[in-house]
């Protein structure tokens, strides 16, 4: 079945920089776009950046441009985020997300909480 397993979260300082890894399973990663989200406490969750599959073409959120970068590795079925510049606004749990024949997938998450 298909799984998204995120990890990299965790606390930084204000300026830091962390980077999220999703590692994906059971489809056909390599022909498929690719998403990460976040959602902050009492907050939607939001659409932060999106590769399609062969990473051509990338977007981001005004909040996260220039700062966070976007990429993947279909040899490795991974789809990465790197975040620099960290703000306290970016404290929320991250999320990569696919969609297969009109479903979306998501994984279970990963908490980045920026604080001094």
């Amino acid at each position: 079945q298909v799984q998204l397993d995120e990890s990299g979260g965790g606390l930084v300082q204000p300026g830091g920089s962390l980077r999220l890894s999703c590692a994906a399973s059971g489809f056909a990663f390599s022909n498929y776009v690719m998403s990460w989200h976040r959602q902050a406490p009492g907050k939607e969750r939001e659409l932060v950046a999106v590769i399609t599959s062969t990473g051509a073409i990338i977007n981001y959120a005004d909040s996260v441009k220039g700062r966070f970068t976007i990429s993947r590795d279909n040899a490795k079925n991974t789809v990465y985020l790197q975040m620099n510049s960290l703000k306290p606004e970016d404290t929320a749990v991250y999320y990569c997300k696919t969609r297969l024949f009109g479903r979306e997938y998501w994984g279970q998450g990963t908490q980045v909480t920026v604080s001094s």
